[in-house]
């Protein structure tokens, strides 16, 4: 049955974007304006309106030639494993425009189950991430990632930790005593990012700003060679500035 606009009833655009997205839905592989047009009877002038704002808001996707299909945030809008992967890869173009914006590998770490786990990260060429030369779970004390997650537990979630997890000097620059660590970590103000600077491998410098998205701890961070150094503080900031749509990526 074709659809009749009612531009005075609110309500009926809302039936209208429905029908439009269960036209494209029905279509895996994308389908055409025309054939939309043709499924719901709605006018070409109204199809264009209402296909150009579901595009902006993320509903509905334009591919290659030409076809609609639909878009990550109708499928967010669901639940299972097919959201979860529209999560990730949502998530993972973010981080790989926030790479490209600071130049630098940038990462997602979580503290789950007692444990420092990077759950996700972008790198390349001219990017390159920061070599795992000890677990990252055994770092805490020195990674810019783990201290920027102790810094976001209580005292006696931080020894916990580190009652697992001794502290080991893994270079010169490393802090060995768990007095001076605490005491840094009390002190380190919840805007500016935590800096580590050759503490967890000799020609690397990263960066952390923290991530709460609800009770979860995290944070987001960002490795680059030594001989980048210069720019640490700026693309630091920068990581900072930019940590909102992540929080909210993670949040959805």
């Amino acid at each position: 049955m074709a659809l009749k606009p009612e531009p005075t009833a609110p309500f009926h655009s809302v039936h209208y974007v429905l029908r439009v997205l269960e036209a494209i839905s029905r279509h895996g592989g994308g389908v055409t304006d025309v054939q939309v047009a043709r499924e719901t009877g709605l006018p070409s002038a109204h199809l264009t309106s209402m296909l150009l704002m579901l595009r902006r808001e993320g509903y509905v996707e334009q591919v290659a030639d030409g076809a609609y299909v639909i878009g990550d945030s109708m499928v967010l809008l669901g639940s299972g494993a097919a959201r979860q992967q529209a999560l990730e890869t949502k998530l993972q173009d973010t981080l790989l425009s926030l790479r490209d914006t600071v130049g630098a590998a940038v990462y997602i770490s979580r503290y789950i189950d007692g444990e420092v786990k990077i759950t996700q990260y972008a790198d390349g060429p001219r990017a390159p991430k920061v070599n795992e030369w000890v677990d990252f779970k055994s770092a805490a004390h020195a990674s810019a990632v783990g201290k920027c997650l102790l810094t976001q537990l209580d005292q006696n979630g931080r020894r916990d930790h580190l009652s697992r997890h001794k502290i080991a000097r893994l270079t010169s620059r490393t802090i060995t005593s768990e007095k001076v660590l605490f005491s840094k970590l009390d002190s380190q103000p919840a805007t500016v990012p935590v800096l580590d600077l050759q503490e967890y491998a000799v020609g690397t410098v990263c960066a952390a700003v923290p991530l709460t998205a609800g009770s979860a701890v995290g944070c987001l961070a960002l490795s680059m060679p030594i001989e980048h150094a210069h720019r640490l503080r700026a693309a630091a900031d920068t990581l900072n500035r930019r940590a909102a749509p992540v929080v909210l990526s993670l949040a959805i």
